[in-house]
């Protein structure tokens, strides 16, 4: 029996995640099972999702204030991106801990990290060390050797292939994974065995286009 539902007539439009995520056995932290992460920084989107929590990751060099605003704002858990190899060892940590502080149910990692600050991290830090991995020539043993707690793998179109090697060697670390534009995409990464999926949203932009459309028709 499907659940019931309230509707808004403000708080119409709403970024779901696709229903076939709900297949995946989730990633369960500090008592919530995660199924869903939303992957944006958008915070009128991160606003407006029904997503089980929010992968806060982005291409800038990590920033106190940037996720800050993204925690603020939610109210779902927050995985947030605090480095890569560009920054030194004290600096990432630093970054750790007060994401951790701030609230963050993960602290994200990016795929140049050096096993040694990830190390360090792991020893500072009361939640998940989450390392990012994007190829198949990633050393994931050093990586959960260091103190990786979970994947999150974003491999395109290997991703599948990089969470079958990874499944067959750690078939207990949790692993997130991108999956794909289309629900068959999404299926088959969840029976490659990702525990947990990461979906990406229209753009504002993209959702705007949409909405003007419809105000032009009923004009």
């Amino acid at each position: 029996m499907p659940a019931k539902e309230f509707e808004s007539k403000l708080r119409y439009l709403i970024i779901s995640a696709p229903d076939v995520i709900q297949q995946a056995p989730g990633i369960k932290i500090f008592g919530r099972t995660l199924r869903s992460f939303l992957f944006t920084t958008d915070i009128a989107l991160i606003r407006n999702t029904d997503a089980d929590a929010i992968m806060a990751v982005y291409p800038f060099t990590p920033q106190p204030s940037i996720n800050q605003a993204i925690m603020t704002t939610a109210d779902v858990p927050v995985m947030c991106s605090v480095g890569g190899g560009e920054l030194k060892d004290e600096r990432a940590v630093h970054l750790a801990l007060e994401t951790e502080f701030r609230g963050a149910v993960g602290a994200v990692l990016s795929p140049e990290i050096d096993n040694d600050i990830v190390a360090k991290i792991k020893k500072r830090v009361d939640i998940p060390v989450v390392v990012t991995v994007v190829s198949e020539k990633e050393d994931v043993e050093r990586r959960i050797e260091s103190g990786a707690d979970i994947l999150n793998v974003s491999g395109a179109e290997n991703t599948c292939r990089i969470i079958e090697r990874i499944r067959n060697k750690y078939p207990y670390i949790p692993i997130i994974a991108t999956g794909g534009p289309t629900d068959d995409s999404i299926r088959e990464t969840i029976t490659c065995g990702a525990d947990a999926i990461t979906y990406t949203p229209p753009t504002n932009a993209e959702l705007f286009k949409k909405t003007m459309q419809l105000f032009r028709e009923n004009l």
